[in-house]
């Protein structure tokens, strides 16, 4: 009788799954049956084949997930390198910016205000929408009022974001964190003789 629900008895009266078992422990030569029945071998050449496909299945499936995964590891590491994706101020395209590229072209409109010279910019969605929201550190110089200087530096960065980028910014805050010193002006040198001495 049949050990398991689904064994088969073959023609010569052997389970299946015995013969295969056999097989499996390199036996057949122990048991002169299993050898010299046709029935016997069939089964096993069959399951011999069904075994090497299978293996070679996992074997290969095995090398796809380790690939897989191996690519999917890349796109994060280079998502952690970039940042975020933000979205660009364009809801029926569902357009979208790394924050470091973003960071990078607020930070140099922040820099083209005299007197001003940014430390740090980081930017995170603000709403479930397309806003993005602007936190940038800055350095700046104190020849004039520091709520001026933040004020000019605000508008640049607004200008930036909404020409060069396509970024709806709901808020920037800005904290001045240091401040510049003025270089000294250069000391007039001896005055020049003409060169000759």
């Amino acid at each position: 009788m049949p050990s398991f629900a689904g064994d088969e008895v073959l023609p010569c009266g052997r389970l299946l799954s015995r013969v295969w078992e056999q097989a499996r422990d390199a036996a057949p030569a122990a048991d002169p049956h299993t050898v010299s029945c046709p029935h016997c071998r069939e089964a096993v050449e069959g399951l011999a084949t069904v075994d090497a496909a299978t293996r070679a299945l996992r074997a290969e499936d095995a090398a796809a997930q380790h690939a897989l995964t191996g690519r999917v590891m890349e796109i994060v590491r280079a998502e952690v390198r970039l940042g975020r994706l933000l979205p660009l101020a364009d809801p029926d395209r569902d357009l979208r910016i790394t924050e470091n590229a973003a960071a990078r072209v607020l930070r140099q409109a922040a820099d083209a205000v005299p007197g001003a010279h940014t430390a740090s910019c980081r930017l995170a969605p603000a709403d479930e929408g397309t806003g993005v929201r602007v936190t940038m550190t800055l350095a700046a110089a104190a020849d004039r009022p520091l709520p001026d200087r933040a004020g000019e530096v605000r508008r640049s960065v607004l200008r930036s974001a909404g020409q060069d980028l396509g970024l709806a910014l709901t808020a920037v805050d800005i904290t001045v964190v240091d401040l510049l010193v003025p270089e000294p002006a250069p000391r007039p040198g001896p005055a020049s003789d003409g060169g000759v001495r």
